[in-house]
């Protein structure tokens, strides 16, 4: 009987980009998700930076990759995440074929199941409804 690899913690994710309009230095990123990790319980792994380049998530997927020997990763954010829902599904599900939670510190929130999924996408729905109400609402604004 071949033995099951020892897990061990929740690796960080932050990132240097800005998330919705705002950029969050990484020390503040790291204080976030150490403060979350402490309430939850979870032992802290340092955290892997993502690549500035816009729609790069390699250390996403080599946080990803890991998972086979942490419990986890924890990521300042749920809209760190790629905005093409696609790869927003194929992220959730590598994590949960692999055995593993993504939490989101900011939020509060975890993946653990598959129901969790619906619940994230309809937050990011409701985002998605007011970031375009609000372009609508600024494009109304009379010039200066």
């Amino acid at each position: 009987m071949a033995a099951t690899p020892t897990r061990f913690g929740h690796r960080g994710y932050i990132s240097p980009r800005p998330v919705r309009g705002s950029r969050v230095p990484q020390h503040v990123q790291n204080l976030v998700i150490r403060d979350y990790c402490a309430r939850q319980g979870l032992s802290f792994r340092l955290s892997v930076v993502e690549y500035i380049m816009d729609g790069c998530y390699l250390q996403l997927q080599q946080a990803l990759d890991e998972l086979p020997q942490l419990h986890g990763v924890v990521a300042y954010t749920l809209f760190m995440l790629p905005q093409r829902r696609d790869r927003r599904l194929a992220v959730y599900d590598t994590v949960l074929e692999r055995g593993g939670t993504l939490h989101f510190a900011v939020e509060g929130l975890v993946l653990a199941t598959r129901d969790d999924i619906e619940h994230l996408e309809d937050i990011w729905g409701v985002q998605r409804a007011l970031d375009f109400r609000g372009a609508i609402a600024l494009s109304l604004l009379p010039a200066s």
